[in-house]
Parts: C-alpha cells; structure tokens; sequence
C-alpha cells in the first residue's frame, strides 16, 4: 500500500516537473495560441484547460502572464474566424443535415435564437456555454453576420476569454505558489462553477420563456379600432 502510494506520488512529481519544463520554455505560448486556434472549430481541444494551466504556472514568474493572455486571445479570435469561414462557405446545408432531435441542433437552434435577440453580443455569451462558441460562430458564417462586425464583436469575446482563462488559473497559482497541482484544480474548480452558473442562468431564462402564455390571435375579419 505504501509502495504503491510513494509511486503515485512520484508519478504526479514528474507530470509537475515536465509541466513546469514546459511552461517555462518560450514555445510555450506558441502552443496556447495554436490550442486556442483549434478549439475554435474543433472544440473537443481543451484550450481553456490550457490557459488556465498556463495562468497557474504564471503566478511562479513563467510563462509571462500578459503575454499568455495577448496569445490565448490572438489565437481564439483566429479560431472564431477560421469556424465563421466554414459557416459561410456551406454551413447552411451542413447545419440543415443534422438531426433534428440531435445535441449539435439544438446547439445550432440556440445559437440561431440568440443571434437574432442579442446579435454579436452572444459570442461573448457562448464562450461560457459547453459547445456555444462553434455553434454560434458557425451559424453567424452561415447567416452572413456582417464580417466587420463579427471581428468587432469577436474581439471582445476573444479578449474578455483570454483575460477571464488566465486570471482564474493566476488566482489559483497565487492561491497554492507551492503546490501548482492544487492551484490548477481550485482554477478548473473556478471555470467549471462560472459554466453552471450561466447553464443555470440560462435554463432559468428558457423556462421562464417556455412558460409565458402565447399571444392570443387577432380576429379574423374585423377591423382593429384606431
């Protein structure tokens, strides 16, 4: 029992040593800017796990916090933009083949509702809902979303991502300087409460929706008084 415990713990010594080596080294931020380029289309790549690990190690000295931002955020809106370009390019006929019971429609249905309410202010909305980003961003492309006023939009997305990403794990390696292991889990712990809080908020507001009474309908055939 001791054995096996003594050889976990030099197991995790060694995952911090190779993260610390790795976040120490100035490819580094070459990594988080392509996660982030990838996980804007292909959103199984874990970049918000990435820059708040990044965030954790930045509270130590390296890598260099504002610089892990400027790239985590470079490399989201370059991602955004790539997923926009797929959209516009075929995505109405890809999006009009998805199943219409499936998860990814009723992503696409969300994304569609909230464009037309809030317009380019649901980018923001959707980075903070499990598979919002790549939806929206897509849809955009497919509906033509004006390209100026998505970059617009997407910057301030980006931005405000790559800040909120990078200050959460900064809070977290501030939190537990000498255990980074620690530190990354009160960070993941912060993100994942930030995503149920917005599900929830989000839940909350469909209910609320589902359950006003439709507009009864004008009467056919009579003339509405002036």
């Amino acid at each position: 029992m001791a054995g096996t415990a003594a050889h976990t713990s030099i197991r995790i010594m060694d995952l911090l040593d190779l993260l610390h080596d790795t976040m120490s080294s100035p490819w580094v931020y070459l990594a988080i800017f392509a996660i982030a380029v990838l996980d804007g289309f292909f959103p199984v790549v874990p970049s918000e796990t990435a820059v708040i690990t990044a965030g954790v190690f930045a509270a130590s000295g390296a890598p260099y916090l504002p610089a892990v931002i400027l790239v985590a955020a470079a490399g989201a809106l370059v991602g955004d933009h790539v997923s926009y370009a797929i959209g516009r390019s075929g995505g109405a006929r890809l999006l009009d083949r998805l199943p219409p019971d499936g998860r990814r429609r009723r992503a696409i249905d969300w994304a569609r509702r909230g464009i037309a309410t809030r317009g380019g202010l649901i980018l923001t909305v959707a980075r903070y809902v499990p598979g919002g980003r790549t939806a929206v961003t897509l849809t955009m492309g497919a509906v033509h979303f004006p390209r100026r006023r998505f970059l617009a939009f997407d910057a301030l997305a980006a931005g405000s991502w790559g800040l909120y990403s990078a200050l959460v794990g900064y809070v977290g390696g501030l939190a537990f300087e000498q255990d980074p292991l620690r530190g990354l889990l009160l960070g993941l712990g912060l993100a994942l409460t930030v995503t149920v809080v917005v599900e929830v908020a989000r839940w909350l507001g469909n209910r609320r929706r589902s359950a006003r009474p439709a507009p009864a309908p004008e009467p056919v055939g009579r003339t509405p008084v002036r």
